[in-house]
């Protein structure tokens, strides 16, 4: 049930144009110092996620691992996206809140 929150919260963040997906942007988004939470694809590739988890620690990003590709994608109203950062503190919190119950 959670899960499915976290899904409506990415959509209206994207939206609200309050999300960055894709490597590149994404990637840009962290080193920018405006992501607020970086999601990756659990089916991404596990250099994808080493690169991604080096990367938020480094400069002090919330990461998760979520759903899939078509999963993170359809939520975004997009094709297969395998990682996405969220720009919004607001939604960031309220789709870690769901996200953090589950676990």
């Amino acid at each position: 049930m959670s899960q499915n929150k976290a899904l409506s919260m990415i959509g209206l963040a994207t939206k609200a144009g309050r999300t960055a997906s894709g490597e590149f942007l994404t990637e840009r988004e962290v080193k920018t110092g405006r992501a607020a939470l970086v999601i990756i694809a659990g089916d991404a590739s596990d250099n994808t996620k080493k690169k991604f988890r080096n990367m938020c620690d480094f400069y002090e990003v919330p990461i998760r691992v979520f759903g899939d590709k078509d999963t993170l994608g359809h939520a975004m109203g997009k094709e297969f996206r395998a990682s996405l950062a969220v720009l919004d503190e607001g939604f960031a919190k309220g789709i870690m809140k769901h996200l953090d119950t589950d676990r």
